[in-house]
């Protein structure tokens, strides 16, 4: 199992929007692809240095070659609509995790 890990900070100017749009919109996109078999999104507790919230985002999926052909056949068009509706509001980074063993 793969976990596609992307970390988000996001303004608070446009945190409540954010927020309803990737729970709304954003997330539920991305599992309609096909590609993700559920997904997780939590708050990270640090105390921000940069302002902000902060979240992460954990997409479940079935193999390394899945991420390989969202990553090909729709992250383009889903990073994009996530930068048509915040532009400079958020800062994100993505990690590739696998899942070794659960307990």
């Amino acid at each position: 199992m793969i976990i596609y890990n992307v970390t988000i900070n996001i303004e608070d100017t446009v945190h409540n929007e954010w927020l309803s749009w990737m729970q709304e919109t954003h997330i539920p996109d991305m599992i309609a692809t096909g590609k993700f078999s559920h997904a997780r999104m939590v708050k990270v507790l640090d105390d921000e240095a940069l302002g902000g919230t902060t979240y992460s985002v954990q997409y479940t999926t079935d193999s390394k070659a899945t991420l390989q052909r969202y990553y090909e056949e729709d992250a383009p068009r889903l990073r994009e609509d996530a930068l048509k509706r915040f532009a400079d509001k958020f800062v994100a980074f993505r990690t590739e995790l696998e899942l070794i063993s659960e307990h």
